[in-house]
């Protein structure tokens, strides 16, 4: 099997990318580490929501309804279910998905806005519904206990070296699984969902239930970053856990400025957002102002946002999805 020059460049690439951010506890500082863990779940959180719309065709604005689902069930099984932290950051993420499966059957009622709007009521409903558990702190939330946390590993350094690798771990668990789920049968049905649903039907995809999985692994997915979310921040409420703000409408930025319907636009829009907030956090509410209408005037300029403008001229990819058939390879190799 021969490996093109632009396979060469883009495997080296992202070989160099990866080394460099599996060393991270040895080069970073306390403050960089926590910064790089919060853009890999930012990441890993905008890739979900992308394979949702950009893929999907499923726009949900109640994401958030996951996110705290994860945090609150990683409070439970390590405070009153005394399962040890790394056993319960991916149950949290099962669970979250086994819950999410009666939460598809009322959204998927809905249709179009209607569904974006359903899915935010949702997450409205699980917020109202956590503030009135006693157990867990009600509204006012509750801490990680220190034991627990201690029983990670030995040392604070250690502590974040570990949740730093599990951050990188996700992300990369996420990117990797959507890529490989697209240039799979199932990524081809989700294409031509994508493109015209009523055309996907009529060739025999089963549109209703491929979206429905689709959903419901998001949402275990989503559980699982949320776990992680608290764990690093130690306290969860109710308003933190289930922020329209943090866990839907930066996410929806993030996908939006970078480019919705491809693996690289998450990410371009991921680096563009935290540099726009390392100097715009300061300004208040006008940073949310400013950051709505950088997002406006990107959709207005190019719908594919900051990776379509990079491709008008010509075809990048980081992360193929079309795959040749050989005999298509060989005719254009022969052809002069």
């Amino acid at each position: 099997m021969q490996i093109s020059r632009a396979d060469s460049v883009r495997i080296g690439l992202l070989s160099v990318v990866l080394i460099g951010l599996s060393m991270g506890p040895y080069w970073a500082d306390r403050g960089t580490m926590r910064l790089l863990i919060e853009a890999f779940y930012f990441l890993a959180l905008a890739q979900l929501w992308n394979l949702l719309a950009g893929y999907s065709g499923l726009i949900s604005v109640g994401q958030q309804a996951f996110v705290g689902l994860g945090g609150y069930l990683l409070f439970t099984l390590t405070m009153f279910a005394g399962l040890p932290v790394l056993l319960a950051l991916p149950l949290a993420g099962i669970l979250t998905g086994i819950l999410a499966w009666p939460t598809a059957l009322v959204a998927f009622r809905l249709s179009g806005p209607y569904f974006a709007i359903g899915t935010w009521v949702i997450a409205e409903v699980y917020r109202l519904s956590f503030a009135q558990i006693s157990s867990l702190g009600g509204g006012s939330g509750i801490s990680l206990p220190t034991d627990i946390v201690r029983s990670m590993a030995d040392g604070r350094s250690a502590r974040e070296s570990l949740t730093y690798w599990i951050a990188l771990a996700i992300m990369l668990a996420v990117i990797l699984g959507i890529w490989a789920l697209m240039r799979s049968r199932v990524g081809l049905g989700l294409g031509a969902i994508r493109d015209n649903e009523e055309a996907a039907t009529s060739i025999g995809v089963r549109t209703t239930r491929l979206k429905f999985s689709v959903f419901v692994g998001v949402a275990a997915m989503t559980g699982m970053i949320g776990a992680l979310i608290f764990l690093q921040k130690l306290r969860i409420t109710p308003e933190a856990a289930f922020s329209v703000n943090d866990w839907s409408v930066l996410v929806i930025f993030i996908v939006v400025i970078g480019g919705i319907g491809s693996l690289e636009g998450p990410i371009l829009g991921c680096i563009l957002f935290f540099v726009l907030r390392e100097f715009l956090a300061d300004l208040g509410s006008w940073y949310m102002i400013i950051l709505g209408v950088i997002s406006v005037g990107i959709m207005l300029l190019e719908p594919r946002g900051l990776w379509g403008m990079l491709n008008r001229k010509r075809s990048l990819t980081l992360f193929p999805i079309a795959r040749r058939s050989p005999k298509l390879k060989s005719l254009n190799q022969d052809t002069p």
